[in-house]
């Protein structure tokens, strides 16, 4: 009968072993909150920050349209000095 024993004995370790993973995990969960929570309020800084991001966003747009405009240029003066040259060289 000792081996009938040793199954409930493993029974309980396991129940043991299950319950102690899962107040670990309940109190780990506990003391990082709520992911609901923490999602909401990474939502409301966002939401409070909407201004600045808005006018992050406007002067990043500025500037790639300078650069865009710029780099046009720059294309269009390389595109007239190499009609230039081809009409130098007799082309």
């Amino acid at each position: 009968m000792t081996n009938g024993n040793s199954n409930y004995n493993k029974v309980w370790i396991g129940l043991g072993i299950g319950a102690a993973v899962g107040l670990a995990a309940g109190l780990r969960w506990h003391r990082n909150g709520d992911r609901w929570y923490a999602a909401k309020r990474i939502t409301r800084r966002v939401a409070d920050r909407t201004s600045d991001l808005a006018e992050t966003g406007n002067k990043i747009f500025d500037h790639v349209r300078v650069i865009y405009n710029e780099s046009r240029k720059l294309a269009d003066d390389a595109a007239d000095l190499w009609s230039q040259g081809r009409k130098l060289a007799g082309a």
